[in-house]
């Protein structure tokens, strides 16, 4: 990774230009280690580095101090190259106490450098962690650079003229070591000074309190006589195309991409949802936007939700709601009334670990099955993934264009990773958006509910109340040809292949499967979709630099599928599906295109390594070197 190597100043400080870096700040629930890493991400983007992120945080609303279970952890990879996850191996890692040091030191590579606070190394808390002695003494660490302060002593110092108090000062540790990281890697303060300020504009002491910690941690760097080998990063800037970027969250990008699609569709839009981790910051998002036309509702439950919803899209708006996956199941009945009423209806499902309340703040891929069949009867609904933060705009604008068209509830997947993971995100052209607005029915002569669309099928939408179109719906099956209740046999069997027959028709309208990288023909094809993105397409890119011939594909549309994606796959001699879950998607494939393929299945809370899908690449072309 090294490029090149001068030396630096009096204190004979190495400066290494290196092409990307990876930190973890990690540390108690309460040390402010997403406030640290969000700052220092917010630095890093405006210096003008590609990054992506990786906040990791306990279930816990407060741990118990100085415990494993408890560490909070925010990783950043930034460097000067395409980046599209938060990085495998830890260059550097912030480690507050003992238990943020016992669970990530084994991720940082040997050489790496380690900040500890020395002064949270006490008998007490070292027993907590599990330590039968100090590491920082023993040799534990000999095989990293350690860079051990005692940052609790030096932030009461820094901040001891605002009388604050002790406990109020030690919570602005975290910005004495964002302070000197920001010295390490040649970051500008500026950005944070500010964000300092604005959120603590109620409490101005401890606005400047923590602004003076941030400024000692960064004096420290440059003035105290650090060990031997310790040095400033340099990371050069990324090429980026020109235009106008931001940071963004998954979430965010997602709220913004469902107001950008209410617009499109030029119709109000409620948000119905009851909070659930990690799909709460969605409405948070959204509940500030109401100049938009956008209206909000937190309901008693998530039942209460999805029918407020489903409520809105009679009334002529268009009804989103959210959840996670146990909050999913809930709604499960509710979506089979919207596809049943054929109403349009965005379902958001932000997966995590489960069964029932499983891994609340971690992330996982498994409600794949419940989004494609999770309902009673046959009810089918277009499920479409997000791969990336910044693609959760345009996923989110598509689930609302194929609700709209095609009159019918659709799943969106994303998942804890992507919702809490930050990325540069350039801001599209607004006129670059296509509209599709929608179109009710007006038309009162010879109205009836059950008028329909020649080509997609979608039923007529017709706002109640307005003069000549009053009509009633609901879930007792109606007759194909009136909208009035009907037992008939003949005609439910003639309902249920229409609705299975305008979703499986939306496979006409939405883009044929190609490939994000490589051939469209070879040896292997490795096939994700969801989060998985990031870490197959560098595994790939790896691969392909190495000279093997691997392709990544990424499948969007879930149900249906492209149409030419068992084509596609049937191109290759081997297939591999990365997956955060026991192998749903692969399932899918083998039974929809009856070709073979290899599961590469992680179920642990936390997002592929590169170095584990590019293992699994080697192993595969192992074998397909020694087969005839």
């Amino acid at each position: 990774m090294e490029l090149a190597e001068e030396k630096l100043g009096e204190h004979h400080l190495d400066e290494k230009e290196v092409v990307d870096v990876v930190v973890r700040f990690a540390g108690d629930s309460g040390d402010g280690m997403q406030l640290a890493g969000g700052n220092f991400t917010d630095s890093t983007a405006l210096y003008g580095n590609d990054l992506s992120t990786f906040p990791d945080f306990p279930a816990e609303i407060r741990a118990p101090v100085g415990s494993t279970f408890g560490v909070s952890a925010f990783q950043i990879h930034f460097g000067m190259d395409d980046v599209t996850t938060a990085g495998d191996a830890l260059d550097v890692l912030v480690a507050m106490n003992p238990a943020a040091l016992v669970t990530n030191v084994g991720n940082l590579v040997a050489g790496g450098l380690l900040i500890v606070d020395s002064g949270a190394f006490t008998a007490k808390n070292l027993a907590k962690a599990k330590y039968q002695s100090n590491p920082i003494e023993d040799g534990a660490l000999d095989a990293f650079r350690v860079l051990d302060i005692n940052i609790s002593k030096q932030v009461l110092a820094a901040v001891e003229a605002f009388g604050i108090g002790h406990k109020a000062g030690l919570r602005c540790k975290n910005m004495w070591t964002l302070g000197l990281v920001l010295w390490l890697f040649d970051r500008d303060r500026k950005a944070t000074i500010e964000n300092l300020r604005t959120k603590f504009a109620n409490k101005p002491d401890i606005a400047e309190a923590n602004v003076a910690a941030l400024n000692a941690g960064h004096a420290y760097g440059e003035t105290a006589e650090l060990p031997a080998g310790i040095h400033i990063y340099k990371v050069p800037k990324a090429k980026v195309a020109p235009g106008t970027y931001r940071n963004v969250t998954g979430s965010t990008a997602l709220a913004w991409g469902l107001i950008a699609g209410s617009k499109l569709a030029n119709i109000e839009m409620l948000f119905a949802t009851y909070p659930i981790t990690p799909a709460s910051n969605l409405l948070h998002e959204l509940v500030n936007r109401k100049e938009f036309g956008i209206n909000t509702f937190q309901a008693e439950d998530e039942i209460a939700a999805v029918c407020a919803a489903i409520g809105a899209s009679f009334a002529g708006s268009l009804g989103v709601t959210s959840s996670a996956g146990p909050g999913i199941a809930l709604k499960a009945e509710g979506i089979a009334l919207a596809a049943a009423t054929e109403l349009p209806l965005v379902v958001v499902n932000t997966q995590r670990g489960g069964p029932s309340t499983g891994l609340p703040t971690k992330t996982e891929q498994s409600d794949l099955n419940m989004a494609l069949f999770g309902r009673h009867a046959d009810t089918p609904v277009p499920v479409i993934a997000t791969s990336t933060s910044t693609d959760c705009f345009e996923v989110a604008i598509e689930a609302v264009r194929l609700a709209t068209k095609y009159m019918t509830p659709v799943m969106l997947l994303s998942d804890g990773y992507l919702a809490n993971a930050a990325e540069p995100w350039k801001i599209p052209d607004v006129d670059s958006l296509t509209p599709f607005p929608v179109q009710h029915y007006t038309d009162a002569k010879d109205f009836k509910p059950s008028l329909r669309d020649d080509t997609t099928h979608a039923r007529v939408w017709a706002k109640p109340g307005t003069p000549g179109l009053e009509h009633r719906i609901g879930g007792i099956e109606r007759s194909f040809e009136t909208g009035d209740i009907s037992y008939d046999p003949d005609n439910h069997q003639k309902m249920t292949a229409l609705r299975q027959a305008k979703i499986a028709a939306i496979a006409d309208d939405i883009p044929l499967q190609e490939v994000v990288l490589g051939s469209e023909s070879g040896k292997l094809a490795v096939v994700g979709w969801g989060s998985t993105f990031g870490a197959i397409h560098q595994a790939v890119k790896r691969a392909r630099r190495e000279g093997l011939d691997v392709s990544h594909i990424q499948v969007r549309y879930l149900s249906p599928l492209p149409k030419n994606l068992g084509e596609l796959l049937g191109n290759f001699e081997k297939i591999m599906v990365p997956e955060m879950n026991t192998g749903q998607f692969i399932n899918l494939i083998r039974a929809e295109y009856l070709i073979d393929a290899d599961g590469l299945n992680k179920v642990a809370g936390q997002p592929f390594k590169i170095g584990e899908i590019l293992a699994a690449i080697h192993e595969i072309f192992a074998v397909l070197g020694r087969q005839p």
